[in-house]
């Protein structure tokens, strides 16, 4: 990965939305939800604390994430989409 994020922010990819429900109805790419799951593909070194000292990571690339529908900063490199997020936008590592 050549993008590097600084402080508490990681890179995630977003997994794709499911193409199909539950009931086996086929939805349309128009009413697709945004995706509210990703991997972790880069992740920054970790945020200072107010006395000085790095405070690590909890995530680790390779984790898949849950996160707000709206979080992060879209970001497409390679043609690939990216989201950059702070690590405190991430709810929950699955």
């Amino acid at each position: 990965m050549k993008i590097k994020p600084l402080a508490d922010r990681v890179v995630v990819k977003p997994l794709e939305a499911e193409e199909k429900t539950k009931g086996g109805l086929y939805v349309p790419d128009t009413a697709k939800e945004k995706p509210q799951q990703g991997e972790v593909v880069a992740v920054g070194p970790g945020r200072v604390s107010d006395d000085g000292k790095k405070v690590p990571m909890e995530v680790k690339i390779g984790d898949r994430i849950l996160y707000g529908k709206y979080s992060g900063t879209e970001v497409r490199y390679d043609d690939i989409d990216y989201l950059i997020m702070r690590e405190s936008d991430i709810f929950a590592i699955i």
